[in-house]
């Protein structure tokens, strides 16, 4: 077994209980997904990560709480928030988002446009590696096409969301993959292998969900005629994603060709572009706040040895192969939940888990297969994690209602413990 590097302590959990409970909970139980603001609730669970935290004086722990809500991968995080909130402003302000809707609904009938989105979704994060870009080129015009049909922003949102997993789980490029493989050492293109026969009749699955979901939509709505002129900022943000251009130069495009046609089309003069960016800057404040006061108190709880203690108990009690890739899954899945980053979950738990397969004889195509889906399906669904706040933001719904809605990570998640449970594909498992 690995070494752990701090003491175990199963205390320090206890923030991510009391946000689980202060948010899901209260949601769950007054019926109304807004009665508890998730900043709220984050800050509660942030104040109690401070103070049961350990670390001498007062001023010690908040500055350790600091550190966490500054690390570069939460300042890389807002930046990207940032620019996506001005992109997607700007474009819905020149008409892109109407555009592109009707562009797509001439394309594809009413009772497959929830089905085509997540097709599109599932393409586009596989090709780029990243959900997050994803969410941010799509998630525009499924709201868009969910005000035009009447069907609720929520589960078109959940669609886009359940895609971006899909490519976030299997792309060749995707940090998730690279990481999953090295730790456990193996071919990039033999995981796939393993992966692909797990997520695929999944994904398959949850398309003919959505095309019974939108069913009744078939004659919603009437497109307009396609503004051509006005839907070239979306193609060249997917094309140069699929290029695999960094998302933040992406989105920096996005927003000079949206000012650019808004101003040849008349869309707004030069102010209204600035204000458009302002706006859509201001509308991730709550996105930004929360992933800050995550960031802090997720590094509490990973200082004061809570991943630790999951560690410890996780990994004490494994007598079979079949409770090894349990553990496996239980472990990558728990680090997820107290990181809200899969790719970090899977840094931590991989040598872990590598120690795991080697002592069980755990095929390391398969322990990697298994880490990465499980990190993907956690990072799925989690409230506070970037792709749903991505899209709550961008959608200006709450995280819960999308949840309702995330047929494709619930999905691979029941369908990888039955894969452990009955050893498949059975070609990798040890007989």
């Amino acid at each position: 077994m690995a070494s752990l590097q701090r003491t175990p302590n199963a205390l320090a959990l206890a923030p991510l209980l009391v946000f689980l409970l202060t948010y899901l909970a209260v949601s769950i139980w007054a019926g109304d997904f807004y009665k508890m603001p998730i900043t709220v609730a984050f800050v509660i669970s942030s104040i109690v990560a401070i103070a049961i935290s350990k670390g001498g004086k007062l001023s010690n722990r908040i500055e350790q709480f600091c550190r966490g809500a500054a690390n570069t991968n939460i300042m890389l995080m807002v930046l990207i928030f940032i620019l996506a909130g001005a992109f997607a402003q700007t474009a819905k302000a020149m008409g892109a988002i109407d555009a592109t809707v009707n562009l797509a609904m001439s394309i594809l009938p009413g009772n497959l446009l929830a089905a085509g989105i997540f097709l599109a979704a599932c393409f586009i994060s596989i090709s780029v590696g990243t959900s997050v870009g994803t969410i941010v080129a799509l998630a525009p015009v499924a709201v868009g096409i969910a005000e035009k049909t009447g069907m609720p922003d929520a589960l078109m949102l959940g669609v886009v969301v359940s895609g971006a997993m899909f490519g976030d789980n299997l792309s060749f490029i995707s940090d998730t993959t690279i990481v999953a493989t090295r730790t456990q050492g193996c071919q990039m293109s033999d995981k796939f292998k393993v992966n692909i026969r797990i997520a695929l009749p999944i994904a398959i699955l949850t398309g003919l969900i959505y095309v019974l979901v939108g069913s009744g939509v078939e004659n919603a709505y009437t497109p307009g005629p396609i503004e051509w002129v006005k839907v070239i900022p979306y193609l060249v943000v997917l094309v140069t994603a699929v290029c695999g251009i960094n998302v933040m130069l992406v989105l920096f495009i996005g927003i000079v060709l949206s000012g650019i046609v808004g101003l040849w089309t008349g869309g707004f003069d030069v102010w209204g572009w600035n204000a458009s960016m302002g706006l859509g800057i201001t509308n991730m404040g709550e996105l930004i706040i929360v992933t800050l006061l995550a960031g802090g108190m997720l590094e509490m709880i990973r200082y004061n040895g809570g991943i630790d203690w999951i560690i410890l108990k996780l990994t004490s009690r494994i007598h079979s192969s079949k409770g090894a890739e349990a553990s496996i899954a239980a472990l990558v899945s728990f680090a997820n939940l107290c990181t809200a980053n899969n790719t970090i979950a899977l840094i931590m738990a991989g040598p872990i888990a590598k120690d795991i397969a080697t002592r069980f004889k755990i095929d390391p195509r398969r322990s990697a297969s298994l880490l990465d889906i499980f990190s993907c399906f956690v990072q799925g669904i989690i409230p506070y994690g970037a792709q749903m706040l991505m899209a709550a933001g961008l959608g200006h719904v709450s995280p819960i209602e999308i949840m309702q809605y995330l047929y494709y990570p619930y999905l691979l998640g029941a369908g990888a413990l039955l894969a452990i449970a009955f050893n498949y594909p059975r070609k990798y498992t040890v007989n």
